[in-house]
């Protein structure tokens, strides 16, 4: 049986939910991350970038805007030591100005993705999946991206089950 890797950035702290700007102890990315990784016993690898977005949210959505304008890649503490193992990826990341956070392209780039299936999952407060899917096909070259799931942030910690039935039918 091929391995499964679930691979996510996720923003803990203040973040945008109904009524406004709160803070969160864990991110809602990381908690549909892990319904995956149990759902599949796959193996999970976080995105951290080695400088801090801001902790303030508006402050977090200016670096954001100003990284994905010039189409910056933030450099990352770590990757995957071994990636050929994985012949399904699954990439979780809150939608950032229309696409995956600048962070995740540094880390997918970083690999030669040909002939692995690529599974998005992005969490957002009403963008869908934007523009994210293309943008991901285009930065996983000789891989397959297929249609991902769109998860409203702030009901992602209740959607276990939901999740977890995604993931396993896409597998």
């Amino acid at each position: 049986m091929a391995k499964k890797l679930v691979v996510y950035y996720s923003r803990k702290g203040e973040n945008h939910m109904p009524g406004g700007v709160q803070v969160l102890e864990k991110g809602n990315t990381e908690y549909a991350a892990e319904y995956i990784c149990k759902a599949l016993d796959a193996d999970i690898f976080e995105i951290d970038t080695v400088k801090p977005y801001a902790a303030n949210y508006r402050e977090c959505c200016a670096e954001a805007w100003a990284e994905a304008k010039a189409n910056l890649r933030p450099e990352i503490k770590s990757y995957v030591a071994d990636i050929r193992p994985y012949d399904t990826i699954f990439v979780c990341y809150p939608c950032w100005c229309g696409t995956a956070p600048m962070c995740v392209f540094t880390f997918l780039e970083h690999y030669d993705l040909t002939g692995k299936k690529i599974v998005p999952l992005c969490t957002n407060e009403g963008s869908g999946m934007a523009h994210s899917e293309q943008d991901l096909q285009a930065a996983c070259q000789g891989a397959t991206v297929v249609p991902g799931l769109s998860v409203k942030g702030h009901q992602a910690k209740d959607s276990e089950a939901v999740i977890a039935a995604w993931a396993k039918e896409n597998a």
